[in-house]
Parts: C-alpha cells; structure tokens; sequence
C-alpha cells in the first residue's frame, strides 16, 4: 500500500518546512522563559512569527529546501537545510542588529534566534529523517524480498546501497557488506556490518544469499573467480556495477547493476607499456591501419588516439563498419587528425593512390579474412585477402618509404590445418622475407620490377610480425555465440568437449601490438603471452550458471563436432621453433624458419594465378608446397595430404 504513495508535491514539502520553523520559535520562546509564558508580549510574538516567516518564504524559496524527496534524503539535502537555516536566523539577527542601531528595542533576543536555529534545523533534519526511515522499514517487511552481500565495503559499495535504498521497485534486502580489508571489518556502514571476505561461503550459508554484488573495481580476477565459482555451487547469482566512468549522470542507477560477464572472468592483470617509448615514436607520425572497421583494427585505432600521431587514416573496404568507427572518432577525439578512405587491400592501384596521397609512416595491417570454416570453403578468396592483400600493402610500404608495417598475425598460423591458418602463415613468410631481402640483391619482384631501383625508394621498411589468439568479444567469436544461444533458451553449441582455445582482450592484445611495433627493429615475429588456455566446454557452462540458468537441465549443451579444418588445441610455435625473451614480460620474439625472399616471391606469384583463377584445389596445393607443416584436418583437402 505504502508503495503506491506518490510523491508529494514541492508546495507542501515547502509549507511544512514553514510549519516546522514556526513550531521551533515557539519552543525557543517556551525554553527562553521557561515554560512560563505569563510575561510573553503576544504582539511581540505574533511580529517575530510574520517577521520569520517573511525571511524563511524568501530564503528557503531561493535554497530550494523543498526541492528533495524526503523518502531519499541524503547528505546534501542536510547541508542544503543547514545552509537555509543559518542564512534565515543571521538574517533575522541582523535585522535586529539594525533596529538596535537606530535606538530601538530589539524585536527579539538573540538567545532565542540562537535556540530557534539549532531547534528549527534539528526539526528540519529530523521529519525528514523519521519519513526516510518509515519507508525502508515498509519497503523492508516485503516477504519475497532477495538477501543480498555487497562485495566491496568502498565508495562504489555504498553508492551501490544507497541506489536501492532510493529505488522503491527493488526487492532486495542488503545483509552484509564483505570485504578483503582486515581493517574494515567489524565496522559499519549505514547501519550494515562489514564481514570478512574469508567468511563469504559461511555467511552465504547461513543467511541464505540470493545475490553477491561485485562493487570494487580491484579485486584481482584470480579472486574474482574463486568468489563468483563459491556463488555458483550455492545457487547465487552474482551481479556487477559498471565502471564509475559510465554511471548515468555520475549515479550509479539499479538498471546498471547487472548479471557479470565472463569477459570480467577471463580478464587478466592490466598489461604495463612503454608510453612514453611509443609516444616518441609515434609523435607527429602519419600511421595507416588496414582492416580498421574490424575488431582489431578499429581498438588499434582507439589506442593510436591516445598519442600525439600527426594523422590517422583509417583503410577499409566495409563502407558501413568504417562509417560507424568515423562517427565514434568525431564524438569522442575533437583534437585528432584522421581519415577514413575506403579502399581494398587486394586493389594494387587503390592502394597505390593511398599511400602516395598520405605518404604513412607507420602501417599496422589488421585487414584478413578469419573465419575457419568460411575460409576453409573459399581458399580462393582468403589467398586473395589474406596473402595478396598483404603482399599488396608491403610492396607498397617499401615503395613509398613506409618506416615500419606491423603485420598482425594469428596462433592458427602454427602448424596450421586449415587455410586460413596456412594463408596467413604465408603472409608471415612473405613479410619476413622481404624484410630479409632488403638492400640485397634478392629485392626484385618476378614481375620483373625492382621498387628500389625504379623510383630510388632505400629499402628503409622494417617489417615486424605479431602473433596471438582469439580475442574477447572480437566478431563472430564465440562468446557473443554463446551469449545469443542462452538468450534463445539454447542450445549451446561446443564443437567438441576437449575443445580449447586462449583467449586475450582486444584491448590487451592491441597494447601489445603497439609495444612490438615500437620494440621491434625488423624481421621478427612477437608472439604474445596468452596466459592459461581455456576449455571452451567449461566457458559455456559457467555462462549459463552466471545467466542464473542450470547447464543441461534449463540450458543444453549439444556438441556439433569439429568444423572444417578446426582442431582442439591451438598453438603459439610449433615444434620446430622456441621463443627468446623481450624486455616485456608479455612479448616473446619466435625463432622460425627463415625463407629466400626470391623463392618465396616465385611461389607466391604462382599462388595468386591459381586465387585469380578461382582454382581452389591447385589454390590448396600450393599452399602445401609453401608450407610444409600445413596439414588439413576436418576438411575436403585432406586427400591432398596423402597424395604427398
């Protein structure tokens, strides 16, 4: 019933603030002659009265007292009440100073201004305070109400208390603060306990917890997943606040607080870079990213934001994707200089117009073809992109005097079974033995052309490789997957049950990529600390528990099998090659095969003929020539294998 009260206007939140002050100067009057009232002037009474009145109608008017709802009282209304009670009584005080000055009797006695101040604030404050409290103690004797732990005894946690204290249509009740801090614990907060940390699964026990609340922005991921695993065996549902940046008007509002995400889960430590090292390097710089409408290309444009590059022209065939990232850019980076130019990394004379127009210093090449089973049924079409592509971007970079092309590479380039994997191991190859090549004879296209020697370009380009695994919440990847399938009530589909995979954030992996780049001197292949891989089985099952769901009873697992040319483990080397350390713990250089620029270049030609031709078989076959370890497995060319 209480519920449905509606809020009460601002005019009587104004009259009964009005009320209150006229109910404290009684009392001033009452405790001033204690309580003896037979030597009270009526007429002096009933002038202070008006005279108050006047100066509260005018004071409190411009405070805005009756502006808060005084079911959400907090401190800023008291300082606001303060503030107008000081304000009014020095007002009434001063008037009486005046009236004293010119020779007359005051209109009252400073001793019950005094006393009338600190009575009509305490009133003030305290109706207030009785109401607030009246109505969390209704809100509170809802029977279905859930039992909640705040996680993080902080600002954000009790900023997280306070939003459902002051959200009426909240069924929930806050048991318990928790906190790692051994300093906090046994202390209070709003009248809530703080226990420690190490007493969750008791205290979820005992009180028999609905939800956790994820309300610290520093607990270690390690810890995150030990508390949120503890949840899960109890039937808790555990829930996040958003980052502070992101509160709606720098409130934190219920419909924020939301179910975690297993990108929280699979977040590792922040990853340290040299800034001020890519900061001069980058200064002033024209850099050019390819594929910069896509999930890696666009982060590494976010990043490159964050230096002072001379211009940022962002390539990509995608007129829409590339649209979206312009607009981001406009909204959020007023200051930079960009471009968006929409081209194909395949258009030799596209690209030729692009770079003699921008003449880059810099090239991060992000654009590829990477769907396994897409690829798998187009060997044509990745060659196209994935190996002419980057071929076409490299030439050009030695061409027009590019400093360094970062090419960005993926762990299915090791001992690759399918062809996107073998198609970007190729164009590992040919940027490593082109970089190889340089200022050697070898530098001579089999077309017949020779950059070097037709437009007096020095062979200045370093050509730096990065290779690592799938990123968190790029597109197609399978979290978003999963995430659509447990929306619709599943099925959730794993491939295989021993499927795994590593996994990295886009922005974690486009740091690194911009630390390579700067680290790297020419011709090595970074390969990335991928951390623990995961089972991707476990992943869907643990996204189901943290939905609320139960795997297998409310949500089904069913395994699809192995796609076309997929395996189960992924690799970051393969067994002919080892890794030697960098300066960043992240960052390992690989010691792969090296390749003649002159016969590389030979075969790659040849391949593109076949790609042109749109000759998958011959397309698939040369691929093998070129990369021995390549090895089909799930897929139609497997023949191809036992015919070597």
């Amino acid at each position: 019933m209480f519920g449905k009260i509606n809020i009460v206007p601002r005019w009587i939140i104004f009259l009964l603030d009005l009320g209150v002050c006229l109910v404290s100067l009684t009392i001033a009057y009452f405790l001033k002659f204690n309580f003896d009232l037979s030597d009270l002037s009526f007429v002096e009474f009933s002038r202070n009265i008006l005279i108050l009145t006047i100066i509260n109608i005018v004071v409190f008017f411009n405070v805005k007292t009756y502006s808060g709802i005084i079911r959400y009282t907090s401190a800023q209304d008291t300082f606001r009440i303060l503030f107008a009670v000081i304000i009014s009584n020095g007002l009434f005080f001063f008037l009486n100073l005046g009236i004293i000055a010119f020779g007359k009797n005051p209109y009252i006695s400073n001793t019950i201004i005094i006393v009338n101040g600190l009575t009509s604030f305490l009133l003030l404050i305290t109706y207030r305070v009785m109401i607030k409290y009246f109505f969390l103690y209704i809100k509170n004797l809802n029977l279905d109400k859930k039992k909640v732990i705040i996680y993080g005894a902080g600002e954000a946690g009790l900023a997280t208390k306070r939003t459902f204290d002051h959200d009426g249509k909240v069924n929930k009740t806050i048991i318990a603060f928790v906190d790692d801090d051994d300093r906090k614990v046994g202390k209070t907060i709003d009248g809530i306990k703080i226990i420690a940390a190490k007493k969750l699964e008791d205290l979820i026990t005992e009180h028999e917890v609905d939800e956790i609340i994820f309300a610290s922005y520093s607990i270690p991921v390690d810890r995150k997943n030990e508390i949120v695993d503890v949840c899960l065996e109890n039937d808790v549902t555990v829930l996040n606040i958003p980052p502070a940046d992101v509160w709606a008007g720098g409130k934190l509002h219920t419909t924020q607080i939301q179910n975690i995400n297993i990108e929280d889960l699979l977040n590792r430590k922040p990853i340290q870079i040299n800034i001020d090292g890519i900061q001069k390097e980058l200064k002033d710089k024209r850099v050019l990213i390819t594929g910069a409408a896509g999930s890696i290309g666009s982060e590494v444009v976010r990043q490159l934001m964050k230096f002072e590059t001379g211009l940022i022209i962002l390539c990509d065939q995608s007129e829409t994707a590339l649209h979206h990232i312009y607009l981001e850019l406009e909204e959020t980076h007023t200051n930079t200089n960009f471009h968006a130019f929409v081209g194909d990394v395949r258009d030799e004379t596209r690209m030729d117009h692009l770079f003699a127009t921008f003449k880059p210093h810099y090239v991060y090449h992000a654009a590829a073809y990477k769907h396994v089973p897409l690829m798998e049924d187009n060997p044509a079409e990745a060659i196209k992109t994935n190996v002419m592509g980057t071929k076409t971007i490299a030439d050009m970079a030695v061409k027009h005097g590019v400093q360094k092309f970062v090419m960005i590479s993926t762990d299915k380039a090791v001992n690759p079974t399918n062809v996107m994997g073998a198609s970007k191991r190729i164009a590992e190859i040919y940027v490593q033995s082109l970089n190889n090549s340089l200022g050697t004879n070898d530098f001579v296209f089999s077309n017949g052309l020779s950059y070097i020697n037709e437009l007096n370009v020095k062979p200045i380009t370093k050509f730096i490789t990065t290779r690592f695994g799938n990123v968190l919440g790029s597109n197609g990847s399978v979290i978003p997957r999963f995430k659509q399938q447990i929306e619709k009530g599943g099925p959730v589909t794993v491939t295989h049950p021993e499927i795994t995979r590593y996994f990295m954030t886009i922005p974690e992996a486009c740091r690194l990529v911009l630390e390579a780049g700067c680290m790297g001197k020419g011709g090595e292949i970074f390969i990335f600390d991928m951390g623990k891989s995961v089972k991707i089985v476990e992943l869907a099952k643990k996204m189901i528990r943290l939905a609320g769901l139960v795997p297998n009873q409310d949500i089904k697992i069913q395994y699809s099998g192995l796609r076309p040319g997929e395996k189960l483990f992924e690799e970051l080397l393969n067994d002919n090659e080892n890794t030697m350390p960098t300066h960043h713990e992240k960052i390992m250089i690989g010691k792969v095969r090296e390749y003649v620029f002159t016969e590389i270049e030979t075969q790659i030609h040849t391949l593109l003929q076949y790609a042109k031709q749109n000759d998958d078989r011959q397309v698939v076959m040369a691929m093998k020539a070129l990369v021995k370890e390549y090895k089909s497995k799930n897929s139609i060319f497997e023949e191809l294998d036992s015919q070597n």
